[in-house]
């Protein structure tokens, strides 16, 4: 498993110093039945700051 998960996304409420994600655990889907690339994917982690 990843030690350290970086997210550049700064409007996440798990984004943290260092563009690390502190989220406890990351949900990753694909838009298709067999990804080919990144654009292809989503993070159904983020959750918007407030």
């Amino acid at each position: 498993m990843a030690k350290d998960v970086l997210c550049e996304v700064n409007s996440c409420k798990y984004w943290g110093a260092g563009n690390k994600c502190n989220a406890s655990s990351i949900y990753v889907v694909s838009h298709n039945k067999h990804a080919s690339n990144s654009e292809e994917t989503d993070c159904k982690t983020f959750e918007p700051k407030i």
